[in-house]
């Protein structure tokens, strides 16, 4: 039998202590599918005032949260950095949800900036695939710079709805049957302006479900507009860079990071 130290400690062993766990918080009012989006904000051990907004992917039809939300805020957490892991609605052919939810998150950070101890000029956004496609409608579509992120890291993310867009993606996002008009307005290298916050992409040349023609494009815009940005080649990985392991990942964490620290104060 068992000693009861013994059941105590693996008790202790088994349970995450509670400073560990992310501050959750509801982002707006149930949807009429019941629905809410909501934030896990991952306070450091010693914030240093950088905060970032995490998009995972999903491809519009899931959220990713695990590898591409809450394992990032972990990781960025050991450098500082507040990661906010954005757990926004599926679309369902509703093309405002998803960014309405990143807008509402980027909105409560800075409402609460000094609560939780944040810069609230630091604040960025990081999207991977379709939330890569999230993050950067959250910088491009901006119209007021309460609502424009400091920053945007940008890994194999799906850019475009035109020509070499992902299909899922695009069908989640827009439905089926979208006008040229939406195409357009939801393609986001198209929306890049002068205003446009500085941006790091990285993506695998070897990526085919989201070619990186994707961020290619954004890149080329940012250089168009003189907005400074950073394009990563990857030379293998795929898309998920080989299930987020690997000589490809460790480089565009290591990159991206180097760059976030060192962006202007």
């Amino acid at each position: 039998m068992r000693s009861t130290l013994t059941l105590i400690l693996a008790f202790f062993m088994a349970t995450p202590s509670q400073a560990s766990q992310p501050n959750r918080v509801m982002l707006g009012k149930p949807d009429e599918n019941n629905e809410q989006a909501f934030i896990d904000i991952h306070v450091p051990p010693k914030p240093n005032g950088t905060s970032i907004i995490i998009c995972p992917g999903g491809g519009y039809g899931r959220v990713v949260a695990g590898p591409e939300g809450e394992n990032i805020a972990v990781w960025l957490g050991e450098h500082g950095i507040t990661g906010v892991v954005l757990h926004y609605r599926l679309p369902q052919g509703r093309h405002q949800v998803p960014l309405t939810d990143a807008q509402s998150a980027m909105k409560h950070l800075r409402e609460h900036a000094n609560d939780l101890h944040l810069d609230g000029d630091k604040i960025g956004v990081m999207g991977f695939s379709a939330g890569g496609h999230l993050a950067s409608t959250l910088a491009t579509h901006a119209t007021t710079d309460e609502l424009r992120p400091a920053f945007t890291v940008l890994i194999y993310p799906v850019i475009t709805m035109r020509e070499h867009t992902h299909g899922g993606s695009k069908r989640n996002l827009l439905g089926p049957t979208p006008s040229d008009k939406l195409i357009k307005q939801f393609s986001n290298e198209l929306r890049v302006t002068p205003q446009t916050p500085p941006t790091f992409l990285a993506h695998a040349v070897d990526d085919k479900p989201v070619p990186p023609i994707n961020s290619k494009l954004f890149h080329e815009a940012c250089k168009k507009h003189k907005v400074p940005s950073i394009y990563l080649e990857l030379p293998d990985g795929g898309h998920g860079l080989n299930g987020y392991q690997g000589p490809s990942w460790d480089k565009w964490q290591a990159k991206s990071l180097t760059w976030i620290l060192d962006l202007p104060k």
